[in-house]
């Protein structure tokens, strides 16, 4: 009977004894080194040690990437939001709807990969499953509508380039309308170095550059349309070329010429490949995000579910006591 009893109580000194053999129940009581290291993570330890080193690699790349788009998003949003700022100080009471202003897309985008990333940056820096399932779901919904966009494009190519001139015309009828519109149209001018659509002579469909009107900008034409904008008299949205919409010709020596519709048609056939490659890129990326992060998520199921097993939570049967003899 003393020698049945005496491994049990060496067992209950804290295991310090010699071991009994592994058919015996009581050896449930002293977990195994490496499960006793995954009990200890489960209860709050270190989690990032018990994660195996692929795991690892693939978190602190996700937390990369994402804080590289957090950074994009944030200063798109900070540039929109500046950009609302300034016009609304110019615009004061008279102020458009703010759904109507363009900038308002940039703020919105820019603020939702702003969130996004910062999930991805969260979920996987501090190995939340929840925010990483939040963050893939993001991800899904941005690629479908990136599909969506880019599908629509590609259908609608050829009306959008047929549909320039009429654009460009209508936006020269309404150039002092809208802040937002005379920007367009003189970057376009400037950038191309053209005037009007088919050729200057479109400015004559403005009411305000029209040789009927009364005002300081008649016959004249926008800045934009001179041929060296920096110059004397180009300043600002003053009026350059006065007289080249009549009969003077040395008035008409120093403004482009030429229109703009064939010029920004070539332009965008020349950059149609560079804003796809563009777009494969960001796609590709995003893709690659949205693998590591359900590979991370995974790893982390795993790891909760070998942390909650019974052999590592403490949660198994009691051992029995061991019959008297």
């Amino acid at each position: 009977m003393e020698g049945e009893r005496r491994p049990l109580l060496s067992q209950s000194a804290g295991c310090q004894e010699e071991p009994l053999p592994t058919s015996s129940p009581l050896t449930a009581s002293c977990p195994a080194p490496q499960e006793d290291q995954v009990w200890r993570a489960g209860l709050g330890g270190d989690p990032a040690s018990s994660l195996p080193l692929g795991s690892s690699c693939l978190k602190y790349l996700i937390f990369l990437f994402n804080f590289l788009f957090s950074l994009l998003g944030a200063l798109a949003l900070a540039f929109g939001l500046w950009g609302l700022a300034v016009k609304g100080s110019l615009r004061g009471s008279g102020a458009a709807a703010l759904p109507e202003d363009p900038l308002l897309g940039l703020v919105l985008g820019g603020l939702a990969v702003g969130a996004l990333s910062l999930a991805g940056c969260l979920g996987a820096l501090c190995e939340n499953a929840c925010l990483l399932r939040c963050f893939s779901g993001g991800l899904v919904a941005f690629l479908a509508l990136e599909a969506v966009v880019g599908s629509l494009l590609v259908a609608l190519w050829g009306p959008l380039q047929d549909g320039l001139e009429p654009t460009l015309r209508a936006a020269i009828t309404h150039y002092q309308d809208d802040p937002d519109l005379r920007f367009l149209i003189d970057q376009v001018q400037l950038g191309l170095r053209c005037c009007g659509v088919s050729s200057y002579r479109d400015w004559t469909q403005n009411l305000s550059f029209n040789r009927s009107s009364e005002g300081a900008q008649a016959c004249s034409l926008p800045a934009s349309c001179y041929v060296s904008p920096r110059g004397a008299g180009a300043a600002g949205h003053d009026p350059c070329g006065f007289g080249a919409l009549g009969p003077d010709e040395a008035a008409r020596r120093r403004v482009h010429l030429q229109g703009c519709g064939l010029a920004l048609r070539a332009w965008l056939r020349g950059n149609v490949r560079a804003a796809g490659a563009c777009a494969v890129a960001t796609v590709v990326v995003q893709g690659l995000e949205l693998l590591l992060a359900v590979q991370l998520a995974r790893a982390l199921a795993v790891r909760q579910g070998v942390a909650g097993s019974p052999r590592t939570t403490g949660t198994e049967r009691p051992p029995t006591k061991l019959a008297q003899g």
